[in-house]
Order: C-alpha cells, then sequence, then structure tokens
C-alpha cells in the first residue's frame, strides 16, 4: 500500500486563449498559455472521512463525506463532481481532510479560474486517495473535463484544462483525439485587465456555438463532408456565395480565425518570437470576436484601445467574452501598460507564462 499522504498543497494556473478564441467547441485547434495566477489547495488528513473545504475568496464553505456517490447541492458542484469522476475510476478514501482553497485568479473573468481550481482539485484528490495516485497531465485534463463539463451538460471544451494541467504554451488539437503540441515559452510580458463587467460564460458560449453550428449544419445539409477546417484551405467562396449576408460574414470570421491561429502557431514555434507580428494578428482576431461574434463590449475595446496606445503589440478579450478579461502583450513597459488599464477603469495583472499543475508541498506517513 503506498505511504498514506498527511499534509498536501497543489496548485494550478489560469490561462489565456492566445489564438482560436471561439474555436475549440468546432474542433478546430488553439494556441493557450498558462499564466503566474494561481489557485492553490492545501490540507491536512483527518482521522474520520468527512471533508471541509473552506474557500475564503468567495466566502464559503462545503463538507461531505467521501463514503460514496455525492449528490449535488447547486450548480457546478465542481468539488463533489471531481470525487464521483475519481471514485469512478477505482479510488477512494478512507480518510477525509481539512483543506482551503485560495486563488490569485479574476473570478467569472474569463481567466480560466473555474477550470485551474477543479485541475488542482482532481491532483489534490487522486494523491489524497487510498491509492496516492500521482496523475500525469493528460490524466489530470481529461478527469477534470468530466467533472466541470460532462458531469453538468456544460457547452465548453477541453482547452482550459490542458492549458492548466501542462502549463506553458500550447497548440493543442481536438479531432480526432486531444492531441498538445508544447511551443517555446516566450520572454514578452502579458498584461491582463479585468472589466469588472460580470459575465454569464454559459450563456455568451452557448449563444456563439449554436449561431456557428447551426451555420455548419446548413453547410452540411448541401455538401455532407463539409468541415470548417478543410473550408479553411479551400477559402470561403465555394459555400458562402448561396448564403445570407451575416451567414457569409459568419463563414468567413471563423475560417479567418482559424487561419489566424495556424499563422501564429509558425511564428510561436520559434524561441523569441516577435510581439511585432504577433500583435497585428491579435487585434485581427479581436476584430472577429467584436464584429462577427459580437462578443466584445465597450468597456473591453476601451481597455484594448488604451492598452494599445501605452505601448502594447496586440491584444484581445480573453474567453467566451460578454465582459470579463482582455490581455496585451507588451515588448516594453508593462507597468505603463498597467497604468494605462487601471485608468480606463481595469484591474491591471502583470503576469509570465506559468507551469501547469504542480504539488508545491507533500507530506506522508509510513
Amino acid at each position: 500500500m503506498a505511504p498514506a499522504v498527511t499534509r498536501l498543497a497543489v496548485s494550478a494556473p489560469g490561462r489565456i486563449c492566445l489564438f482560436g478564441e471561439h474555436q475549440d467547441y468546432l474542433g478546430l485547434p488553439v494556441i493557450a498559455a498558462a499564466v503566474s495566477l494561481r489557485v492553490r489547495i492545501e490540507g491536512r488528513r483527518r482521522d474520520d472521512r468527512e471533508a471541509h473545504v473552506a474557500l475564503p475568496d468567495v466566502g464559503a464553505q462545503e463538507t461531505f463525506w467521501l463514503t460514496q456517490r455525492l449528490p449535488y447541492r447547486h450548480d457546478r458542484d465542481y468539488l463533489r463532481s471531481a470525487a464521483n469522476v475519481l471514485r469512478a475510476e477505482g479510488m477512494g478514501w478512507s480518510a477525509g481532510f481539512d483543506a482551503v482553497v485560495r486563488g490569485t485568479i479574476p473570478i467569472n473573468a474569463g481567466a480560466s479560474s473555474s477550470s485551474a481550481l477543479v485541475v488542482a482539485w482532481i491532483k489534490f484528490l487522486a494523491l489524497m486517495s487510498d491509492q496516492a495516485v500521482d496523475l500525469a497531465p493528460d490524466a489530470v485534463a481529461r478527469l477534470a473535463h468530466r467533472a466541470e463539463v460532462t458531469e453538468f451538460s456544460e457547452p465548453g471544451g477541453m482547452m482550459d484544462h490542458v492549458a492548466a494541467a501542462h502549463g506553458g504554451v500550447s497548440f493543442i488539437r481536438f479531432t480526432p483525439e486531444v492531441v498538445r503540441e508544447p511551443l517555446p515559452t516566450p520572454r514578452w510580458s502579458i498584461v491582463i485587465g479585468d472589466s469588472g463587467e460580470a459575465k454569464d460564460t454559459r450563456s455568451v458560449l452557448a449563444r456563439s456555438k449554436l449561431r456557428v453550428l447551426a451555420l455548419q449544419d446548413r453547410l452540411r445539409g448541401g455538401d455532407p463532408s463539409f468541415t470548417f477546417e478543410s473550408a479553411a484551405a479551400a477559402g470561403a467562396e465555394p459555400w458562402a456565395r448561396f448564403l445570407a449576408p451575416e451567414e457569409r460574414l459568419l463563414l468567413e470570421g471563423t475560417l479567418r480565425n482559424h487561419r489566424l491561429t495556424l499563422e501564429a502557431r509558425g511564428l510561436l514555434s520559434t524561441p523569441g518570437a516577435d510581439p511585432a507580428r504577433l500583435g497585428p494578428l491579435l487585434d485581427e482576431q479581436q476584430g472577429i470576436l467584436r464584429d462577427v461574434l459580437g462578443v466584445s463590449t465597450v468597456k473591453l475595446d476601451a481597455m484594448l484601445a488604451a492598452a494599445a496606445g501605452a505601448g502594447a503589440a496586440g491584444g484581445k478579450l480573453n474567453g467566451s467574452g460578454g465582459g470579463g478579461c482582455m490581455f496585451a502583450l507588451v515588448p516594453g513597459d508593462a507597468a505603463q501598460v498597467a497604468g494605462a488599464l487601471r485608468r480606463a477603469g481595469g484591474a491591471p495583472y502583470v503576469v509570465a507564462v506559468d507551469d501547469g499543475v504542480r504539488v508545491d508541498l507533500l507530506e506522508t506517513s509510513p
């Protein structure tokens, strides 16, 4: 039997989607980067089988027994769903724990705070189990996606979980299976700006996803072999001439978003990628998100303009949109860009590309 873990601290990063926003649910690739804003879970083993989890950042506490499949008490009950997913994988707990969850990632702002929580919690629970399983990043990502998305029939993809589990910069393909290609870590600064605007991720994602999937169904009605990936290589014209103007704009924007991702992958594949070349690609992607998908806001646009005026090479909204965060690439003075975002009404965070989920502290007993 593996030594029992008596004390454990695990952390996982937030993420930005550099390129491919609103593409993962179409099976199209994305480029994501883990950033140095993290969720940390620290806990100690108890003598009974009860789990006590304090979440001071949101003023909450959860208590449950680790004896059987747990009923969900509220929407997005990720602490219990993760335990259920791991129990289905053959793990169990003969002892509970007292744990505290703290984080520096803006909550409900598009920086993947919930996925970072679930990724860290999956790692924590697996190590605290009787089996003391040290899950590899691919397994953490897969199980976290099940706990956060599948268990609650959410519309999101797997980008956040892969980014938080692996860390670094990743080019991620989703079809026919999830494959991650690590890219070199850039040296430039990233400044994230939280607009403070409340966002409804599920509603925004579902609305934008439904529009594009309806277009896909319409195009497959005339050509069953249609895919957005093959259409990106051929161009929009063979299909666009049969579409209404709004549908044509949506098709062209979706295909252009995909081509921007591939172009950026080429630039980022070389160490020392030039922000002056990446910035305009980010700005163009933001134009698609704003003008075609309609998921930006007046405040996010103003913050991006302020960042550009302070020396940023380019930027875009981060996450589903409709509020939340933006980010900018900064080849020069990050503090100057952060100040500009603050004056525009945002809360700035100067960050760097960071590690994936990791064990920060581990103590065991024989």
